[in-house]
């Protein structure tokens, strides 16, 4: 049958940007003005056809904070995106070539 692959996935994949809690942000609103520096790692992944997913990382404290696990995790938490919008396109493939 018809499956997904992690290959297959990945080959879904053609650009990756990371933003990290050091990218000065271009409105802070002001109930969040004294917070200190966000520890928040944002993944973004843009597809071939053009569309892009996020996935997003943060530790609870600034002295935790790794920037290469925080890349890690956003990155996964993106790409397992990916998979649900692929498994759905797939489901709805198989679902239209049986009527």
């Amino acid at each position: 049958a018809p499956r997904l692959t992690p290959d297959y996935i990945d080959s879904k994949i053609k650009a990756i940007r990371y933003l990290t809690g050091d990218v000065e942000p271009a409105y802070i609103a002001d109930d969040y003005k004294g917070c200190g520096a966000p520890q928040l790692t944002i993944c973004v992944l843009s597809l071939e056809n053009g569309f892009t997913v996020t996935g997003e990382s943060a530790c609870a404290s600034p002295e935790n904070f790794d920037r290469i696990i925080g890349q890690k995790i956003a990155y996964e938490n993106a790409r397992e995106k990916i998979w649900m919008l692929e498994g759905y396109l797939l489901k709805e493939k198989l679902s239209t070539s049986k009527q």
